[in-house]
């Protein structure tokens, strides 16, 4: 390091959410950064910021994500705060996360990746085979909907915004009979008590980034560029390359229902990738095989020819 260090006097500032999986992705943050550099705990400062994602109202209203803001309402605040020098480094969830960044904001740390499937979670199923004709479930994710409509067009689905307790909770109440939560958040919570099953990627691939936690700065910032570097995962890197260039040339909003994961394989890398009608009634969809360092531009050239293949009608619907 060409910088000092942080010190308990002189802490780094990690800026996060307050949501339980923020702030457990926040502390693995804070324990890798302090094994990399041999330093306690209290030489890096958590520092809880509300965004307006986590407004109560919001979550009440169990309003679609794209309704209220998409993406940025997870971030907007966290990235302010981050320019103005309040914080040092952010924390985020890489699904929650934007294609672009702020002037002046870099995102080019990622901590190694979890389980990227999705939970089918229910107190009295294990599958969407088990729901009977007409089944209530409950998400807030486009995506989910669709690859669930596509599946099953019978089923009934409504609205369940708000972090994993809260859509819990009114699992509990039966406002639905399932909801689908990623394993990356269950297995980061250790929720081994939350009747969850994997679903398979082949039965419903993931959100483009699901599983992986990413680390913003300031570009300018050396010292957090060097100390970031140290705990950096090259192969989640290399994956998120593949599948963030794929969405940012389809569609980097909320807006349309779209899925991707690249995989790695003794120097291959394997992307697959969709994009679906809202209502479950179309999915165009592909699966190819390249170098890793081409990783970036297989996610471009995907999405162009899903592009193609849709054609002008299949977003009238926006």
């Amino acid at each position: 390091m060409t910088a000092p260090l942080p010190s308990p006097a002189s802490p780094l500032k990690i800026g996060t959410r307050g949501s339980p999986l923020a702030l457990a992705q926040a502390y693995e943050t804070r324990r890798r950064l302090s094994a990399a550099f041999d330093l306690p705990a209290e030489a890096f400062e958590i520092v809880v910021i509300k965004t307006t994602g986590d407004n109560r109202s919001l979550i009440d209203a169990d309003k679609p994500l794209k309704e209220i803001g998409g993406k940025g309402l997870f971030t907007k605040e966290i990235e302010e705060d981050l320019l103005a020098g309040r914080i040092d480094i952010a924390v985020h969830s890489m699904k929650d996360m934007p294609v672009l960044q702020p002037d002046g904001l870099i995102l080019d740390t990622y901590l190694p990746r979890e389980d990227v499937r999705d939970a089918f979670v229910s107190p009295s199923k294990s599958s969407l085979a088990d729901l009977q004709e007409g089944a209530v479930v409950g998400t807030s994710s486009l995506r989910r909907r669709a690859q669930l409509l596509n599946r099953r067009p019978d089923l009934k689905v409504v609205e369940f915004r708000g972090n994993v307790q809260t859509r819990l909770k009114k699992l509990g109440e039966g406002v639905a009979e399932c909801t689908f939560l990623a394993m990356a958040g269950l297995n980061r919570l250790d929720m081994q008590d939350v009747p969850a099953t994997p679903i398979p990627v082949d039965d419903m691939l993931p959100a483009v980034a699901q599983g992986a936690i990413g680390i913003e700065r300031r570009t300018d910032d050396t010292r957090a560029a060097e100390m970031l570097s140290a705990i950096h995962d090259t192969e989640t890197g290399q994956r998120l390359a593949a599948e963030r260039a794929f969405l940012a040339a389809l569609d980097g909003s909320c807006e349309t229902p779209i899925a991707g994961l690249a995989e790695l394989d003794s120097g291959s890398l394997r992307l697959r990738g969709e994009v679906l009608r809202p209502d479950g009634s179309e999915v165009i969809a592909d699966d190819v095989t390249g170098t890793i360092e081409d990783g970036a531009e297989m996610g471009r050239a995907m999405a162009a020819k899903l592009l193609a293949q849709a054609g002008e009608n299949f977003f009238d619907w926006r």
